[in-house]
């Protein structure tokens, strides 16, 4: 596996250099966020120097675990969850290509979650020490990830709304707009669909709901052509009327390019 930069094409990692900087996952949602140099481009290509592959279902850190490095996703879903001593479980948050799982991690200490792949994934850990001197070194990628880790707070927000007055139905149109808007914003979705390797236990676990009302959710929006799920591939039919069922405003997500500026 190559430890250079990776270029995004047909939803997989290629080899690539240069200019090409421009097509890793994290620079695409970070150009979204502030104005980067080439120099910025580089450095956060240079996060997937140890990238690997993991098979689905392999939890990358343990909840309690210290925490000395983050986790870079390049390819595939992963997943955020906590565990009941039941069994039971929560899915927290996803996180797809580009996303960066904790940059805070010398602050925290140990996570209060466990970090697992849904999917197989490309994933690269990056030591602490070294995601350090670029954030010093790099004001607008320490900008653009403090952004990040906003919208993941804005997410978690829409998330808890779904959970608390959303029906089945709505909540289920709005996590799949979700999904569509952050996928297309690192080159692995369309307008017209993306690849969702989850299962409806995994659907269930996100959006608290049994795999038998899932099961009927994902018919309801199949019957009135919202939506094709096959295999691993979900087409949108009607993407505006899915909109409209979920009540879905993107504006948390800062899916449009919008170069705020922050203090630090």
């Amino acid at each position: 596996m190559s430890s250079g930069l990776e270029q995004v094409s047909g939803g997989r990692l290629a080899s690539s250099g240069g200019s090409r900087h421009h097509h890793h996952p994290i620079v695409r949602k970070l150009a979204r966020l502030v104005p980067l140099t080439e120099a910025d481009t580089a450095a956060l290509g240079q996060l997937s120097a140890s990238m690997r592959q993991v098979a689905a279902h392999t939890d990358l850190v343990h909840e309690g675990a210290p925490l000395t490095e983050a986790v870079l996703v390049l390819q595939g879903f992963a997943i955020r969850y906590q565990l009941r001593d039941t069994g039971a479980r929560q899915i927290l948050a996803y996180l797809v290509p580009g996303d960066l799982c904790d940059p805070d991690a010398a602050l925290l200490g140990e996570l209060d979650c466990t970090i697992s792949t849904l999917s197989a994934c490309f994933v690269a850990r990056v030591p602490q020490g070294v995601l350090s001197d670029i954030l010093e070194q790099h004001p607008n990628v320490a900008r653009g990830l403090r952004l990040a880790k906003l919208i993941e707070e804005a997410t978690t927000r829409c998330w808890l709304t779904n959970a608390g007055c959303r029906s089945a139905l709505e909540r289920m149109a709005h996590l799949l707009c979700e999904l569509q808007v952050r996928l297309q914003v690192v080159g692995f979705a369309t307008e017209d669909g993306y690849e969702l390797p989850i299962t409806q236990h995994d659907l269930g676990d996100t959006l608290g709901l049994s795999n038998v009302h899932v099961n009927r959710t994902l018919r309801v929006l199949r019957e009135q052509r919202l939506i094709e799920h096959h295999g691993k591939q979900l087409t949108i039919l009607d993407l505006p009327r899915l909109q409209e069922i979920a009540e879905f405003k993107p504006g948390y997500l800062r899916s449009t390019a919008s170069h705020a500026r922050l203090p630090l």
